[in-house]
């Protein structure tokens, strides 16, 4: 398969150790290099798959392989969603919203406040493996929850995509154990807010 039609796992903007104590040097690398890797490297497979069956004629089960090429493009695309909108606490992330992202907030939960326990109680309630997400709907001009389960599951078809937590085990387990409150707790502190707003006046521009 041509190298320019691949995935390949994007590079942090941040070293594995400077989201610490609140991210881990080993479990971010783990989580960087391991897992999402791994689904790079599995929607690469699959594209191959479909190449080869498509070259030599041969016949494939399309509704397995489209429901695992779902799961891995959703798990490489809600991981790069994830590094972006971190940065180490006090050189980027923590603090508070600011421009129309706070705007916004402030409009449609009615305060930061009611927002972060809202978002806070969609992480927590994840059944099994999956995502807090903060969307935007175009057509109501309204900001809005997903919880999506494994990488692919309860999405807003076409809502874009402003802020993502991720809660599958292997984003946390090294540094908390069992304890995702903590985890999401701290999530506060590294959490990019001007990242989340630069993605939300896009989206307005689009």
């Amino acid at each position: 398969m041509d190298d320019s039609k691949k995935y390949t796992l994007p590079a942090l903007s941040f070293e594995y150790g400077a989201l610490a104590p609140f991210i881990t040097e080993k479990q971010l690398t783990l989580h960087h290099q391991k897992h999402h890797q791994a689904y790079v490297t599995g929607a690469n497979a699959i594209f191959e798959k479909l190449e080869m069956a498509r070259r030599e004629g041969g016949d494939l089960d399309q509704k397995a392989l489209l429901k695992e090429l779902s799961f891995h493009i959703g798990g490489h695309r809600l991981h790069t969603l994830f590094w972006e909108n971190l940065a180490p606490a006090g050189k980027g992330g923590g603090g508070v919203p600011s421009g129309i992202l706070a705007d916004w907030i402030n409009r449609d939960f009615g305060s930061l406040d009611r927002f972060k326990k809202e978002f806070t109680q969609t992480a927590s309630s994840v059944e099994g493996s999956g995502w807090a997400v903060l969307s935007v709907c175009l057509g109501t001009q309204r900001l809005l929850l997903m919880q999506v389960e494994k990488h692919n599951v309860h999405v807003y078809p076409g809502f874009r995509i402003l802020m993502v937590l991720d809660v599958w085990e292997h984003a946390y387990y090294l540094d908390y154990m069992n304890d995702r409150a903590k985890f999401i707790e701290n999530f506060w502190n590294i959490i990019r807010w001007d990242m989340v707003n630069q993605r939300l006046e896009a989206a307005l521009k689009s």
